[in-house]
């Protein structure tokens, strides 16, 4: 098997591992209310930090000249 091919069974396998314990981590243990929290945390705090990210490029790229237009 090539190295690829070896790290993709890798990262496979670690994501379902990975969802299993999320699962059970968020329906059967103790620490189920944090986990929820720091879920809802990280989703928010990934859509606001790709809405900033938009907002930055808007406001650091250059227009191009196509996109100059003259106002009346």
């Amino acid at each position: 098997m090539d190295k690829r091919k070896g790290m993709g069974v890798t990262i496979f396998v670690l994501c379902i591992g990975s969802f299993f314990l999320y699962a059970y981590l968020l329906m059967l243990s103790e620490w189920s209310p944090i986990v929820l929290q720091l879920s809802v945390l990280m989703i928010a705090g990934g859509i606001l930090g790709v809405i900033a990210w938009i907002g930055y490029v808007m406001a650091t790229t250059k227009p191009s000249p196509a996109s100059i237009t003259s106002e009346d």
